[in-house]
């Protein structure tokens, strides 16, 4: 239900985004409402607090977003709330972004390395997944990973390139444990 309801709403906002040729503002709108909703604790409380009424909750909102936000955003974020669907706004805005982002081409790589990547090394990397995917631009995630030993993983959607040692010792120690298995 929740990945419909993020469909229903996010779809609708991407088309209006795409007919007003707001992709751009609504994007980086839809950013920083995300960051609010995500981190705002009492919000999220007051919002999903079963004794308080949808009217008051909506009025919650246009205070704390109306002339701060989008007629657009504001709006969207009333109707989710009418249709009881509040818990769902963060999906929302999420599949929107991954919509817009899809449409501009623009990737997202989640970049794993067993230390800080140089300057350079980040570079290549940028370089290589621009020859090799659809993309025009990438915005990446790094993040360490001791574990790794070295080498480096990298995620863009559903794609995973793993170079790590610790990938290539696992693999070397699965077919070492099959050679052990087939000697007689």
């Amino acid at each position: 239900m929740a990945k419909l309801v993020s469909k229903t709403y996010g779809d609708a906002l991407f088309e209006l985004a795409l007919e007003s040729g707001r992709e751009d503002a609504l994007l980086e709108e839809a950013r920083r409402v995300l960051g609010i909703v995500q981190t705002n604790e009492d919000l999220a409380k007051m919002m999903n607090h079963p004794k308080i009424v949808v009217e008051e909750k909506q009025k919650i909102i246009e205070s704390v977003f109306g002339g701060r936000a989008s007629r657009e955003m504001v709006g969207l974020m009333l109707m989710i709330i009418a249709k009881g669907h509040y818990q769902e706004f963060a999906g929302v805005l999420e599949y929107f972004i991954s919509q817009v982002k899809e449409y501009k081409k623009i990737g997202t790589a989640y970049v794993t390395s067993a230390m800080e990547l140089s300057l350079m090394q980040k570079d290549a990397i940028r370089r290589k997944l621009l020859e090799t995917t659809n993309y025009v631009q990438f915005e990446f995630i790094y993040k360490v990973d001791p574990s790794l030993i070295g080498g480096i993983v990298i995620r863009v959607g559903d794609r995973v390139v793993d170079g790590s040692v610790k990938n290539k010792l696992a693999r070397l120690t699965s077919e070492l444990t099959k050679l052990k298995l087939q000697m007689p």
